[in-house]
C-alpha cells in the first residue's frame, strides 16, 4: 500500500475527466442541435458544410434575383397590355374614320382623341419603371453600332450572333417626311454602280447572289441578305431569322458598312451561383416610331386608310415584345422552381453532416452523466484508500 503516489486516484480522476469532457460536448451538441460545433469536431465534415452553407445562401439569392426578374417582366408586361388595348382603341377610330359617312370635321375629333392615345403611348414608354430603370425606351435591348452617321442600328433578331460584321454597299433615299423610299433602297456592285432592279416588287429589293453581309472573322458565314424598307427603317432579312433593323438619319450612298453587334445592353438577371449563369432580358423599345404610327393621322380618308394599313404591323410589333416577355417569364418560373429543389436537396446533404440527432445525443448525454456520477464516486473512494494505512500503524 502507498501514500505517497495514489495512483487508483488519479486513474479515477483521468476517467473522470475524460467523462465530464463527453458530457460538455454532448451539453454543447444538445443545446445547439448542431453535431459540429468547432473545426475540431469534424474537420473536413466542416470544410465541406461551410461550402455547403455558402451555395445554399447563393441559391437563395438566385432565387430572389429570378422572383425580381418575374417583377420586371410583369410591370413592363401589364404596360404593354395598356398600349395594345389603345391601339385596338387607334384601329378602331382609324375603320370609323375610313367610313364614307363622315366628313373631315368628324374625323378631326376622332383623331383628336388618336392625338391624345398617341400621347398616353409615349408617357407610358417613358414612365415604364423598375427600381428607377426605364423599362420600354430601349435601354434594355440589345445594342450595335455603325461606323456611318446616317445609319444607326435600330435592333436585331436573336439568330444574329455578336461580332463585327461589314455591308458591302447600301443606298438609301429618304423623302420630304423623312420615311426611306421604297424603289430607292438598293444594294451596290463591288464597283460602285447600280444594279437594275425594275423588276423587283416595290415592297421589296433582292440583293444580288454576289452582295453579302460580312462576318468579319467568321469562317464560313457570308450572308446573302434581302433589303426592304418602312418608314425610316431599313430591314436586312437573311435565312433562319436573320434579321437587322437600321434607323436611316439621312440619304444614304455608302460602301463598306462596318458594324459592331455586341450582343449586349439586355438586363442580365444572375439565375444561378455561378459566373456566367445569367438570363439576358430583352426589352423592346415601345414608343410611336418603333410602333410605326409617329406620322399617321385620320384628319382625311387618306390618312385614315394609311393608317388603318399601319395598324396590322403595329399589333404585330406588340405581341412580338410581349411573346418575348411571356417566354422569358415561363423560364424565370422554371428556374424559380429548379432553385428551390436545389436549395432543398442541398439543406438536406447540409443537415446530415452539421445538424445532431437529438434522439442519439439525449441518449449519449444520458450515459455521460451516469459515467460522471460514477466517476465522481470513484474518486471520492480512491481518495479515502490510504487512510487505510493508518489501522497497520495501530
Amino acid at each position: 500500500m502507498r501514500i505517497n503516489y495514489n495512483v487508483s486516484a488519479m486513474i479515477a480522476n483521468t476517467s473522470l475527466g475524460n467523462n465530464d469532457k463527453a458530457l460538455s460536448n454532448s451539453i454543447e451538441r444538445l443545446s445547439s442541435g448542431l453535431k459540429i460545433n468547432h473545426a475540431k469536431d469534424n474537420a473536413s465534415g466542416i470544410a465541406m458544410a461551410k461550402r455547403m452553407r455558402a451555395q445554399i445562401r447563393s441559391l437563395e439569392t438566385a432565387n430572389d434575383n429570378s422572383n425580381d426578374a418575374v417583377s420586371v417582366i410583369e410591370i413592363a408586361e401589364g404596360a404593354l397590355s395598356e398600349i395594345e388595348d389603345m391601339i385596338q382603341r387607334m384601329n378602331e377610330l382609324a375603320v370609323k374614320a375610313c367610313n364614307g359617312t363622315i366628313d373631315d370635321l368628324d374625323r378631326k375629333y376622332i383623331n383628336d382623341e388618336i392625338t391624345q392615345l398617341k400621347e398616353e403611348v409615349e408617357r407610358i414608354s417613358n414612365t415604364t419603371m423598375y427600381n428607377g430603370a426605364v423599362l420600354l425606351n430601349g435601354d434594355f435591348d440589345v445594342k450595335g453600332y455603325t461606323d456611318n452617321d446616317d445609319l444607326k442600328v435600330s435592333t436585331y433578331s436573336d439568330e444574329v450572333r455578336s461580332g463585327k460584321y461589314v455591308i458591302n454597299s447600301l443606298k438609301a433615299t429618304l423623302d420630304d417626311e423623312g420615311n426611306v423610299i421604297v424603289d430607292k433602297v438598293k444594294n451596290l456592285k463591288a464597283d460602285g454602280t447600280l444594279y437594275d432592279n425594275s423588276k423587283a416588287p416595290d415592297e421589296m429589293v433582292e440583293a444580288p447572289d454576289d452582295m453579302k453581309l460580312k462576318f468579319v472573322g467568321g469562317a464560313g458565314f457570308d450572308e446573302s441578305v434581302t433589303a426592304t424598307a418602312k418608314g425610316d427603317t431599313v430591314i436586312l432579312t437573311g435565312e433562319k431569322g436573320f434579321q437587322m433593323e437600321f434607323r436611316v438619319k439621312n440619304t444614304l450612298d455608302a460602301t463598306n458598312i462596318n458594324l459592331d453587334i455586341t450582343g449586349l445592353g439586355a438586363m442580365n438577371v444572375q439565375i444561378g451561383t455561378s459566373e456566367g449563369q445569367e438570363l439576358g432580358l430583352r426589352i423592346s423599345a415601345v414608343n410611336l416610331r418603333t410602333l410605326g404610327i409617329e406620322k399617321f393621322d385620320c384628319t382625311t380618308k387618306e390618312n385614315s386608310e394609311k393608317f388603318l394599313d399601319q395598324m396590322n404591323d403595329s399589333l404585330l410589333y406588340i405581341n412580338r415584345a410581349r411573346s418575348r416577355l411571356g417566354a422569358y417569364q415561363v423560364r424565370l418560373e422554371h428556374t424559380i422552381s429548379t432553385l428551390d429543389i436545389s436549395e432543398e436537396n442541398m439543406t438536406g446533404a447540409y443537415s446530415r453532416i452539421m445538424d445532431a440527432d437529438m434522439a442519439e445525443e439525449m441518449t449519449e448525454y444520458s450515459k455521460n452523466q451516469v459515467l460522471v456520477q460514477a466517476s465522481t464516486s470513484m474518486v471520492a473512494q480512491a481518495n479515502e484508500r490510504p487512510s487505510s494505512v493508518l489501522q497497520l500503524l495501530q
